[in-house]
């Protein structure tokens, strides 16, 4: 991948993705939100957690699977590319989604695949939970109601990080370039998630954050784009794997030692037998490598950056391992819309820039920076660059939408 790689001195090398590696189009498909508020009064969440993650609501799908909330944001990304279904302008896709936001307003889909579907030489989904069934792959479910061609389709792992791990795999292909007698080459990046009982809880499997459903989507070209990738990288520390595992042994099937996830049981077995400063030296230097060395290819540093898009953490832990530590202020993240989204799994950095974009805060000439984290432990830092505003986004700022309850169009 690209982010592979060490220095001279074991510091990761830097690697310039092409400079005609572009971002296409993009889209975000989400269900109505519940308010925070609801699920205090509910019981389902602590009070004082709430009020420390400074959460407002959270996407809540209904009955709509993980995957096909992927394969509609998928459509409308393809139709903003210019490679979807024709008579429709990508600002509001005949599959639910509307907005600047790409926010759905609908729940039906056609699974039409539009012309140019063929053009896609490579179909990457990434996922952090339950799919919908056993023994399946999510990506050609995606390739079969979104795309219609035969390209490999792939699904990625790496939990929170798992999008920007399809991003770097995404480029990696991209950089190869275009087969005999191929014109160009695009990439369809989606990633789904529905944090569903009684395997998840979305408001206290993972102390601090409050996890949300829906589907992104990135369609990346070898040529053609409103935005390119300017630098990318990712830095993994093995050593921290055993902090989402605990001290529980391996089981023989899914939930076999607790029947619902709780990341803060396995992170206190961890941390009872791993001295706390250690961990936390090995986590930063990993994440500060990871920024250091996207910035470098980029050829830029955090002073030159525009905008940032940073994961759906509650506050307090978005403060600590992000604002604080990169000193970047709060107004110049996707903060005050995420906070009403809830963390998309394994597609935050996607839905964020979707946002940014569609919103009309971005324009040519402007740095966006994207950091990630994900279990195992991974950190990935992308610089993007502006090169137009493309025609779906709005031509003024907008203020992030309203939290409350049925509000997604």
């Amino acid at each position: 991948m690209t982010e592979a790689g060490l220095g001279a001195e074991g510091a990761p090398a830097a690697e310039t993705p092409a400079p005609d590696i572009r971002i296409a189009g993009c889209a975000v498909w989400l269900p109505p939100r519940t308010p925070v508020a609801d699920a205090v009064a509910a019981g389902l969440c602590d009070e004082a957690l709430a009020t420390t993650t400074g959460m407002l609501s959270v996407a809540v799908a209904r009955d709509e699977p993980a995957p096909e909330m992927a394969a509609r944001a998928a459509r409308t990304a393809l139709e903003r590319s210019g490679f979807g279904r024709p008579g429709s302008d990508g600002a509001s896709g005949a599959d639910g989604v509307s907005g600047a936001d790409g926010v759905s307003s609908s729940g039906a889909a056609s699974g039409a695949a539009g012309p140019g579907s063929g053009d896609v030489s490579l179909i990457l989904h990434a996922s952090f939970f339950y799919q919908g069934h056993d023994l399946w792959a999510p990506a050609s479910y995606v390739q079969r109601t979104a795309v219609g061609n035969q390209c490999p389709a792939i699904e990625v792992g790496q939990v929170s990080n798992g999008g920007m791990a399809g991003l770097g795999l995404a480029v990696d292909h991209l950089r190869a370039g275009p087969a005999a007698g191929e014109p160009d080459r695009r990439v369809l990046l989606t990633t789904g998630d529905a944090f569903r009982p009684p395997g998840f809880d979305r408001w206290r499997s993972d102390s601090g954050t409050f996890y949300g459903d829906g589907g992104t989507a990135l369609v990346l070209s070898s040529r053609e784009g409103f935005a390119r990738i300017r630098g990318l990288a990712t830095v993994s520390v093995p050593e921290l794997e055993g902090m989402h595992r605990g001290d529980d042994p391996f089981g023989h099937a899914p939930f076999s030692h607790r029947p619902v996830v709780d990341l803060d049981a396995c992170k206190k077995d961890f941390l009872a037998t791993h001295r706390v400063p250690q961990v936390i030296a090995a986590s930063g230097a990993a994440q500060d490598a990871a920024v250091e060395r996207a910035l470098a290819a980029a050829g830029v540093t955090l002073a030159d950056v525009d905008r940032f898009v940073l994961p759906h953490l509650g506050r307090k832990r978005l403060r600590a391992g992000h604002l604080a530590r990169f000193g970047i202020a709060e107004e110049r993240t996707t903060w005050e819309w995420s906070r009403g989204i809830g963390h998309l799994g394994a597609g935050d950095q996607i839905a964020g820039f979707d946002h940014l974009v569609g919103s009309g805060s971005l324009g040519a000439g402007d740095l966006v920076v994207w950091m990630s984290v994900g279990a195992g432990f991974t950190y990935s830092c992308a610089v993007v660059e502006m090169l137009e505003r493309p025609h779906w986004a709005a031509t003024t700022p907008t203020a992030p939408p309203p939290t409350s309850a049925g509000d997604a169009a």
